[in-house]
C-alpha cells in the first residue's frame, strides 16, 4: 500500500502539464497581440495622440497577459518541485520547498497583477466611470496580502533551535 501511495504523487504530473501548457499559451498569446500591436501602429499612417494611447493601453494589457502566463509558470514549476522532483537547476527566488513558499509567490505576483489591471482602468478612463470604488477594492485586497505576508513570516521561528513548542508562535 506504501508504494501505491508514493507513486501516486506522480498525478501531479497532470496538472503540471496542463498548467505548463496554459501558461505557454498565455505567452505566446501575448507574445503575438503585442506584435500585432506594432504593426497595426507602424502601418496605421498618422501618429498621434489617439494612435498612442491605444498602444500604450495595448501594451499594459499584454503585461497583464505575461504575468499571468508567469504565475501559472511559476505553480506548474513550483507543484513540479514539490511533488515530483526538487532538485531542479532554478534561480534561487524560483526554488520551492514547501507549500508556502509555492503561496507567497503566487500571492506577490498576484499583487502585481492588481496593480497593472487598475493602471489599465486608469489609462482607459473616459472620467465617467467611478475608479474610486474598483480601486478601493484593489488597495484592500493589495493590503491584505501584504498584511498576511508579513504577518506570516514573523510568526515563524528564525532558526530550527529556536522553535520551543506550540506556544511558541505569536497570536
Amino acid at each position: 500500500m506504501s508504494r501505491i501511495l508514493s507513486a501516486s504523487r506522480y498525478i501531479a504530473f497532470i496538472p503540471v502539464i496542463c498548467i505548463f501548457l496554459a501558461a505557454t499559451a498565455l505567452l505566446l498569446f501575448g507574445a503575438a497581440s503585442t506584435i500585432q500591436a506594432i504593426v497595426e501602429v507602424i502601418f496605421a499612417g498618422k501618429l498621434d495622440g489617439k494612435v498612442g494611447k491605444a498602444l500604450l493601453l495595448e501594451s499594459i494589457e499584454n503585461v497583464d497577459m505575461f504575468l499571468l502566463g508567469t504565475v501559472m509558470y511559476v505553480i506548474a514549476i513550483g507543484l513540479y518541485e514539490l511533488f515530483i522532483d526538487d532538485t531542479l537547476d532554478l534561480p534561487k527566488w524560483l526554488e520551492i520547498h514547501d507549500l508556502d513558499d509555492l503561496k507567497d509567490k503566487l500571492i506577490g505576483v498576484v499583487i502585481v497583477v492588481f496593480g497593472v489591471l487598475f493602471l489599465g482602468q486608469v489609462i482607459t478612463w473616459d472620467g465617467q466611470r467611478d475608479l474610486l470604488n474598483p480601486g478601493a477594492a484593489i488597495a484592500l485586497v493589495i493590503a491584505a496580502l501584504a498584511y498576511f505576508l508579513s504577518h506570516k513570516k514573523a510568526k515563524l521561528p528564525k532558526g530550527p533551535g529556536d522553535y520551543k513548542g506550540p506556544g511558541d508562535y505569536e497570536a
